[in-house]
């Protein structure tokens, strides 16, 4: 039988509980504004739905005010919740009251259980309405679960844990209080969301639990489903990486024996100017790096879109790790080649590299086994050219660079999933710093599943092919970076809808 689940999102006033509603419910609802008593009324909005009609209802409620006042005008009634919503109070003139009993209607009434928003900001003994207001839901004797509100940016889980423990031992005494979870409505990531669910779940008595969980689990599903099209996008992102390649322009003859005269002035020890990019080789790695720049940012945009945000993406920290690290693959190799196993025969004792003027100057010192042993060596190169399919000279992507491309793209998919809606428009921001090592520890245990990046990638299809093989990869590795930065959170039940439903429960 279909069931409706009813959840009253309360606090006290300006905690920003209609901020947190916008980031569970994905949309825009309620008003936000920096000052008391901005939500009215209470207001319903559906959380979550499934096609045989069960609802998961959360319900933005007003704030409450003279929590203090409240509590005392309470205390003194023999019936105190029937007594408090018997009274008539004013809606201009006693606002705080006004709101109070609004909020109180609406857990009384109509709520399964609270989720009650405190400001984490704040020392747990530090707010002096917590007490009052612990009592008021007390007396209504539905089960809370406290969210830990304005966290700051994401910490170290032991760090997150510690601020977690204070607080539940500040509510410890509370017999209402069932459960204490993080959830900034500013950086909550959805697998603390799926903690969130789990535990409702968890706290329900039957038949509403067996509902719930057919709720929680269809929740997940598009969680899921919302997982496996970013990781989608981002092996999109990198098989274009490391497919892509920007053909060099042909140097000519002139060029060819420039370039042959400065392998062997690099051998000698000397550094030339054709040592450096040249103007060609210079425009191909610029025209790499702004195909680059155009596939991040679209990427990020779908992340951004996907995780039903707004905003522009940037991709200027991507850019500045990777600028430096291209793998330029020419013909011109060849003649590098020649010079150099002419030299080791010892045969172009005579040779001279006069790069200043262009061309080459030759001594009487040109012998016919000097030739014989250039052009084995050109053989060579010319054989090696052909297998790795550089037989048009290229510049592409290195392996360090497409090492630091698969960091930059988890990070960046972490940085959008814990971007609540809450928050307005998408803008990039600096990643805590843990992030960085748990991703790299992640990537370098799984190396190998990452292989595919490093190999050849010459083939007409890479590209697919690449994707095919990074998708899983991706999948794994993220999945395993959510567990480590959320341990003990429900991040295997949202990997897996039929996982148990006891993670992240109680105090």
């Amino acid at each position: 039988m279909a069931q409706t689940i009813a959840l009253s999102l309360v606090s006290h006033t300006n905690v920003g509980k209609t901020t947190l509603a916008r980031t569970l419910l994905g949309r825009d609802v309620g008003v936000v504004r920096d000052q008391a008593h901005v939500t009215e009324a209470a207001e319903a909005h559906t959380m979550i739905e499934t096609a045989d009609g069960d609802r998961m209802l959360l319900w933005d409620t007003p704030g409450f005010g003279d929590s203090a006042r409240l509590a005392r005008r309470l205390a003194a009634s023999s019936e105190p919740i029937g007594w408090f919503l018997g009274q008539v109070w004013d809606r201009f003139r006693d606002r705080a009251f006004w709101s109070s009993q609004q909020a109180v209607r609406n857990v009384r009434d109509g709520a399964d259980l609270v989720l009650y928003l405190v400001n984490a900001s704040e020392l747990p003994e530090g707010p002096g309405y917590l007490g009052s207001e612990m009592q008021v839901l007390q007396w209504i004797g539905k089960p809370v679960v406290v969210l830990l509100n304005q966290l700051g940016p994401p910490r170290t889980p032991p760090e997150e844990a510690a601020e977690v423990q204070a607080w539940r031992d500040r509510l410890a005494a509370v017999p209402v209080v069932r459960a204490v979870l993080p959830l900034d409505a500013f950086a909550r990531c959805w697998v603390q969301e799926a903690t969130l669910l789990r535990t409702v779940q968890s706290l329900l008595p039957e038949p509403r639990r067996t509902a719930c969980a057919r709720l929680v689990d269809a929740w997940i599903e598009r969680r899921r489903s919302v997982f496996e099209a970013s990781m989608g996008v981002l092996a999109e992102v990198l098989a274009r990486a490391a497919a892509d390649r920007e053909p060099l322009p042909d140097s000519g003859v002139f060029g060819r024996l420039r370039e042959a005269g400065a392998a062997l002035g690099t051998l000698r020890g000397a550094r030339t100017d054709a040592d450096d990019a040249a103007p060609g080789r210079r425009r191909a790695m610029q025209l790499l790096a702004e195909r680059l720049d155009a596939e991040v940012r679209a990427g990020t945009a779908r992340l951004i879109g996907l995780h039903e945000l707004e905003g522009r993406a940037s991709t200027s920290e991507v850019l500045e790790r990777v600028a430096a690290h291209y793998t330029v693959s020419e013909r011109l190799d060849e003649a590098r080649a020649a010079v150099l196993g002419g030299v080791v025969t010892g045969a172009l004792a005579g040779l001279k590299a006069d790069l200043a003027t262009g061309g080459l100057s030759f001594g009487a010192g040109m012998l016919t086994g000097g030739i014989v042993g250039a052009l084995g060596a050109f053989g060579l190169a010319r054989g090696y050219n052909i297998v790795r399919g550089a037989q048009i000279p290229s510049v592409t992507w290195s392996e360090a660079a497409l090492d630091e491309l698969a960091v930059t793209a988890l990070l960046g998919y972490l940085a959008v999933a814990h971007y609540g809606r809450g928050r307005g428009d998408w803008a990039e921001s600096e990643y805590p710093p843990h992030w960085r090592g748990v991703v790299e520890a992640v990537l370098a245990e799984r190396r190998a599943a990452f292989e595919p990046l490093r190999q050849p990638r010459t083939h007409a299809d890479a590209e697919s092919m690449l994707k095919a093989a990074l998708h899983p990869a991706l999948v794994g590795a993220m999945t395993e970076v959510l567990a480590r930065l959320y341990p003990g959170s429900a991040v295997s039940a949202a990997a897996n809808p039929q996982a148990g439903a006891t993670a992240g429960r109680g105090t």
